[in-house]
């Protein structure tokens, strides 16, 4: 499947859609004011060590301290064969620690570190302190594996303490390709071992690149046509990058320079709107409804105005498997990660369960990042997990409502009508006054005005005192405050 790849850049932002078939299948946002941390390699201080949660809090720099579970320090175990030792007799408060960021900072929750350090490069990742030789978990031919591990052997010079793994990208390059990519990761870290002797925690020793060159290095591949970049400044950047690092690539990448912004030729515009709205259609008439919380992603299945043409059994088949392709093509378009819970319409048939779940399967297959589908619950809900590094789409682009505060409702009219009167009885008992005054907004103040006038009129005549409303044209439905005059 032939793959584009289109880069808008402006100066606060840089936005990549991958498009396959002309149909917009990932999008990925970058900002200057927000860049994302993953990758990055800190000089950091421990601030505090938590034996109660075998972690610890670390200073690198940021707003938030970042977190360090035990489990993502290399010196956890020393051998395989001694027992794990607890995290108090690893670090102190103070102490100055190699870290990297393995996962951004995510809602109120600070960036996930781990001393396990990796580089990554086109065809290689690089383990300094780590003496193994692995292959990508995409790579599944068992001979062409063992292939590849024995010719890296042979690459690796004699000196070398680390490790290095092969990427899927790797399974195709030369001999020559993946030398030049393994010098250039020693040598990086030769910089960064540099900097770290030298360093004052807290510090930042290495910064990942740019999106746009991440782009270039980790998604470019056989299927990719071409890749299109909008901004003769970051395309001269990019080209600059291909010869020295990625020459074959270089054929490959074009500057755009049409009057149409690029994001509207290829209509990728209305894709980011979808991509944050609730419900999906389907083709067929089916929809999903998404709905992200705190724990988890949701999303339910529903037949929608799809009536099929044979048996109800055959139409949620259908709808299903339909449905299952979505579903994958959603998880890359809004990058949602953590657990997700699936709820298909129900199937009687195991058939059709079984072959909903195989298309799920292969549609996720082109999915760069690693999912683990655990299949039919006894509720008849799929259960999956999406590795998380970095924000999901909608929590890059939007922000909590102000008027509903996130939950995606606002109270009735009617509702806030009976919390005023009797916010203005409690009012009334606590305070003097000669009259009370209702501030609300004009839905609220008009239903006191029709339908609920014989209520205030009542209420007024309980409490002995004028009861007065006043619109206020910048309140929100919820909004209202009682005045005593």
């Amino acid at each position: 499947m032939a793959e584009e790849i289109l880069v808008n850049v402006t100066p606060r932002e840089t936005r990549v859609a991958v498009l396959a078939s002309g149909v917009v299948n990932e999008l990925l946002v970058e900002r200057t004011a927000s860049l994302g941390l993953v990758g990055n390699i800190y000089m950091g201080r421990v601030s505090r060590v938590l034996p109660g949660m075998q972690s610890a809090f670390v200073d690198i720099g940021l707003e938030r301290a970042a977190f360090l579970h035990v489990a993502d320090l290399r010196e956890h175990r020393r051998n395989g064969e001694e027992p794990a030792r607890p995290i108090e007799r690893l670090l102190s408060e103070g102490q100055g620690i190699l870290t990297q960021v393995a996962k951004d900072p995510i809602g109120t929750k600070g960036a996930r570190l781990s001393t396990q350090i990796s580089i990554a490069g086109r065809l290689l990742v690089y383990l300094p302190l780590d003496p193994h030789i692995g292959i990508s978990q995409r790579i599944e031919d068992e001979g062409g594996r063992q292939q590849l591990r024995e010719r890296l052997r042979e690459l690796v010079p004699p000196d070398e303490k680390g490790g290095f793994i092969v990427r899927t990208l790797g399974e195709s390059a030369s001999d020559e390709e993946l030398r030049a990519d393994l010098h250039y990761l020693r040598n990086l870290w030769g910089v960064i071992r540099a900097r770290a002797a030298a360093a004052k925690a807290p510090e930042r020793l290495y910064q990942e690149l740019s999106l746009a060159q991440r782009v270039l290095r980790d998604m470019v591949g056989a299927d990719t046509a071409r890749v299109v970049v909008d901004s003769r400044e970051n395309y001269q950047k990019l080209a600059a990058f291909c010869e020295t690092y990625m020459p074959n690539v270089r054929a490959r990448l074009e500057h755009y320079t049409g009057e149409r912004p690029l994001f509207d030729l290829h209509n990728v515009e209305p894709e980011i709107e979808k991509a944050l709205s609730r419900r999906v259609e389907l083709k067929s008439g089916g929809t999903l409804v998404i709905d992200q919380t705190e724990a988890l992603t949701t999303i339910d299945v529903n037949t929608g105005g799809f009536v099929g043409t044979r048996n109800f059994e055959e139409t949620v088949f259908k709808t299903n498997l339909e449905a299952a392709q979505s579903i994958a093509r959603q998880l890359r378009l809004r990058n949602l990660g953590g657990i997700i819970v699936v709820d298909f319409i129900d199937m009687q048939s195991t058939e059709h369960r079984q072959a909903v779940l195989e298309e799920l399967g292969r549609a996720l297959a082109r999915d760069r990042t690693r999912v683990t589908v655990n299949g039919f619950t006894a509720l008849g809900l799929v259960e999956m997990t999406r590795k998380r590094t970095r924000e999901s789409l909608a929590h890059v682009l939007c922000e909590p409502c102000p008027t509903c505060s996130g939950r995606g409702e606002v109270k009735t009219a009617h509702t806030v009508c009976y919390e005023i009167l009797r916010e203005v009885l409690r009012e009334s008992r606590a305070f003097q006054a000669r009259e009370l005054r209702v501030l609300a907004s004009q839905p609220v103040i008009d239903l006191f005005l029709e339908e609920e006038s014989p209520s205030l009129a009542m209420l007024s005549d309980f409490i002995g005192k004028p009861v007065s409303l006043q619109v206020e044209s910048s309140y929100t439905q919820e909004q209202f405050d009682i005045v005593l005059m």
